[in-house]
């Protein structure tokens, strides 16, 4: 580009970054078409829907409700029906709003899902912005490179889930952070505003709060710096500043939560589950003592009962009870692109190794960290969804290695840049199964892999699809691990678990998360067939 003048090169910057962002959207919204409901989505949406028609907090209580408005901005331009006299739980909630009144359930979800999609482009101008604003521009437009192909991005970043939108405002509130070192009142605000958001988003966000505020006041206390010497040290009006600032953006953060509930239903009226997990010990007078609304505190209780149980996980074709700490590291190791694990390293090398870039690791590397390592020790090893905020926070920590001036450095980035896109754009439109080719790509994922990782009852719709034009007419037996409707797609099934094996004859289909877990007599039935078919990489069928 040596040879454009400024307005050439930005131009160039400009119009590659539209590139980008587009084929982010198209990418996020084929997926969003094609896929029928994950497993959380009915109860998000739902919830949702009682929100907005009813003003009620009462369902889904386990999250904050600030995802769900947002994505009820979708579902209100839809105009779901629901019987005001509903009363089941939330997962009858959600099948009953999606299937049972009168509603197009696919119709329904699209809308859903699109202001996900649309925060999720607007969180990757975060990320080329914040590059931007650290390295170069030409960082910028590697940063969002990386944002754009992540497969899991893409895949999370199209559902009416809450994973992205949560890390996207952390990562908001971050740069915000940064920037305060420039402009402290305008960008504390935001910051505040952004980390409010996280946490009225997911309460895992929580343990970022310590983090953001420490950056707070390393930024303000830059700003505050004495200039005499060399090494600019802070003076006791810098320390006093910062804790000030830190101060602000607390209360602007807890502010915001409030405000998410209070939107929903003005006059907070909560009835305290009588199931609410007992949780003792310093976790509980911890919780006690947030300064949140009561809703958010029983949530945050029903959160740490669920961290209480013993669930199933399967890593590398092992299936387990309970947890491994190398659990979310290895999911992360086969569902990351080669090439941007490569660029991820050489970004933390070039972060720690040059001295002017050091300050930034703090903002890049800290935040991460933390969640990775929380999530870590948590009880549920289900995704890499439950640490999306590393591939986004990484994508921005990558591009310091545009800092580096060798023209070797430029080819081998580039090239590792091509390698990602091109990966990413392999597994096209199928993102949720996404492995890497050291792996044995998305074929191999669930050998490895399961739950969201794989098999998270994404491809019911594009099951009846392949049963109507491969096999019309045979008997289908279906253990289907989902929260869709079989009935709803045109599948006529039975449940092969409700008569002796004998009798199963015909098309035995099984999701690929059940089938890595399975023991017993879905592990015999499966052992006696003959695999003849695939379904977007999450539902296999046998011939029995």
């Amino acid at each position: 580009m040596r040879h454009l003048g400024p307005v050439g090169r930005r131009r160039l910057l400009v119009g590659a970054a539209v590139v980008l962002l587009f084929q982010l959207a198209v990418a996020m919204t084929t997926t969003a078409v094609q896929q029928t409901p994950v497993i959380d989505e009915p109860v998000y949406v739902g919830a949702a829907v009682v929100q907005w028609q009813q003003h009620s907090l009462r369902y889904n209580a386990e999250h904050p409700p600030l995802g769900k408005t947002l994505l009820g901005v979708g579902l209100a331009v839809a105009e779901p029906r629901l019987d005001p006299a509903f009363a089941g739980d939330q997962t009858a909630l959600g099948r009953t709003v999606l299937y049972e009144s009168g509603n197009d359930p696919g119709r329904l979800l699209l809308f859903a899902r699109l202001p996900m999609i649309a925060l999720t482009l607007a969180f990757g101008v975060v990320v080329l912005l914040f590059a931007r604003d650290l390295f170069s521009p030409v960082g910028g437009l590697l940063a969002l490179a990386l944002f754009a192909f992540s497969p899991d991005v893409i895949a999370h970043g199209s559902l009416a889930t809450l994973d992205v939108p949560a890390a996207g405002f952390l990562l908001v509130a971050v740069w915000a952070a940064w920037r305060a070192r420039g402009r402290p009142p305008p960008w504390l605000a935001v910051t505040g505003l952004a980390l409010g958001a996280a946490l009225a988003t997911r309460m895992s966000t929580l343990p970022a709060v310590p983090v953001v505020l420490l950056l707070v006041f390393l930024s303000v206390r830059a700003v505050t710096a004495s200039p005499d010497d060399a090494e600019p040290r802070p003076t006791g009006r810098g320390y006093r500043t910062g804790l000030l600032a830190t101060g602000v953006v607390l209360a602007v953060a807890v502010a915001v939560v409030w405000a998410s509930y209070l939107v929903v239903d003005p006059r907070l009226r909560w009835t305290t589950p009588g199931d609410l997990p007992a949780i003792g010990g310093i976790r509980g007078f911890l919780v006690e003592w947030l300064p949140f609304p009561r809703p958010y505190r029983d949530g945050m209780l029903i959160q740490l009962g669920l961290e209480n149980r013993t669930w199933g996980g399967f890593l590398f074709g092992r299936a387990y009870d309970g947890s491994l700490p190398w659990y979310l590291p290895s999911a992360l190791l086969v569902k990351t692109p080669l090439g941007m694990l490569a660029l991820w390293v050489a970004g933390i090398a070039a972060l720690l190794a040059i001295r002017r870039l050091r300050p930034a690791a703090l903002y890049l590397l800290l935040p991460p960290a933390v969640l990775l390592a929380v999530a870590t020790l948590g009880a549920r090893n289900f995704g890499t969804r439950y640490v999306i905020v590393v591939p986004i926070f990484m994508a921005v920590a990558a591009a310091a290695v545009t800092t580096v001036r060798r023209r070797r450095v430029a080819v081998v980035v580039a090239t590792l840049v091509a390698f990602v896109a091109v990966s990413s754009l392999r597994t096209f439109p199928y993102y949720l199964p996404y492995g890497n080719e050291a792996f044995g790509g998305p074929a191999a994922t669930a050998r490895h892999l399961h739950d969201s990782n794989v098999d998270w009852g994404q491809d019911l719709g594009r099951l009846a699809d392949r049963l109507r034009e491969r096999y019309p007419g045979q008997p289908v037996w279906l253990s289907y691990k989902g929260s869709g409707v079989p009935a709803a797609y045109g599948i006529t099934a039975r449940d092969p678990l409700s008569v002796p094996p004998e009798q199963v004859r015909g098309l035995l289909v099984v999701s690929d998360s059940l089938a890595a877990r399975a023991d017993g007599p879905l592990a015999a039935l499966i052992a006696s067939s003959t695999r003849i078919d695939r379904v977007g990489y999450a539902i296999t069928i046998y011939r029995r």
